[in-house]
């Protein structure tokens, strides 16, 4: 039987892509890591990783490992919250507040495992671009996607990171083609957002390389705006995650750096401790970050696969735009 802290170690490594980057994500030395992954090797009987300078790469055979170390991984998150309901004794309701897309593709998915664990806590979703005022009681928890949280007396646990990424349907590749470069940007149909939605970094990238080209059209909210692309109407700004996924996507340009964004759980002081609120904490933030992974990887291989699909143009080339 395998010790699990080899398989957090062998995942961890996996991520990170060192033992170094390993070590600081679990929390423990360099060493320790190290022990665990020739443990684990050992038991297995084969190499996990090719070791060099620049770090740890998985081997063909890791690979094949990762989808069923994450099912434990589940199966462990499953099983600790589940025995940390019987003891604090884990119901009531509650109120998540976040957008259209992230709740259809992230949060409703996931709700079933949490369902699994916690049957006793009712999730009421409150689905709105909008930012609830929590401190008021609007909502007792959002999730968020920004670059930085505003300052404020909430707390927040950090999910994942997001890439954004120029896109575009195959139909609007297909009758306009896709720009070259940033320069291009003021020959095609874009697709901005409104003040509604606050700022969104990708979008002001994306408008400020436009040549002052006015949009054809502006979206007050994510699902919207990813309907909108999906339908040809113009190049738009989008997650990788959902975009590069999509086969009617077609990736325009490298991920934007100054647009990178991440997401996260935030809730009140007061609630932040009460048993079904860290229930949801605790089984949500590491499992919707698990299968952001997948995704993200899925899309790699996606975008690799594509024979047909168009090479996106460098946006660092507009950095100093």
């Amino acid at each position: 039987m395998f010790d699990w802290n080899d398989l957090k170690a062998f995942l961890a490594v996996a991520r990170g892509g060192s033992t170094l980057a390993a070590s600081k994500a679990l929390g423990v030395n360099q060493t320790t890591v190290a022990r665990r992954i020739e443990s684990l090797e050992h038991d297995l009987g084969f190499k996990l990783f090719e070791r060099g300078q620049t770090g740890s790469r998985l081997t063909e055979s890791g690979d094949a490992m990762i989808g069923d170390a994450e099912a434990v991984e589940r199966a462990a998150i499953r099983f600790a919250n589940q025995a940390a309901g019987q003891l604090r004794g884990v119901a009531g309701g509650l109120r998540l507040t976040t957008n259209e897309l992230v709740a259809n593709s992230m949060v409703i998915p996931a709700l079933p495992e949490f369902r699994k664990a916690h049957p006793d806590v009712q999730v009421d979703l409150v689905i709105t671009d909008r930012s609830l005022d929590l401190e008021n009681g609007e909502a007792d928890l959002a999730i968020r996607t920004a670059q930085t949280l505003a300052i404020s007396d909430l707390v927040a646990r950090k999910i994942c990171d997001h890439d954004m990424a120029l896109y575009c349907s195959r139909d609007y590749a297909s009758r306009r083609g896709v720009p070259a470069s940033y320069d291009d940007l003021k020959d095609h149909d874009l697709i901005d957002v409104t003040v509604d939605m606050g700022e969104m970094p990708a979008a002001t990238w994306m408008m400020r390389h436009s040549g002052g080209k006015s949009p054809i059209t502006r979206s007050n909210s994510m699902g919207s705006l990813v309907h909108a692309v999906k339908a040809g109407l113009g190049i738009g700004a989008l997650p990788c995650t959902i975009a590069d996924t999509d086969r009617d996507m077609v990736r325009c340009s490298d991920c934007i750096e100054e647009a990178r964004a991440s997401s996260w759980i935030v809730t009140r002081r007061e609630l932040k401790d009460t048993p079904r609120v860290r229930a949801f904490i605790d089984f949500m933030a590491p499992y919707l970050s698990a299968q952001i992974k997948l995704v993200e990887e899925r899309g790699r291989m996606r975008l690799a696969e594509d024979a047909d699909r168009i090479v996106p143009f460098p946006t660092k080339m507009g950095s100093g735009g």
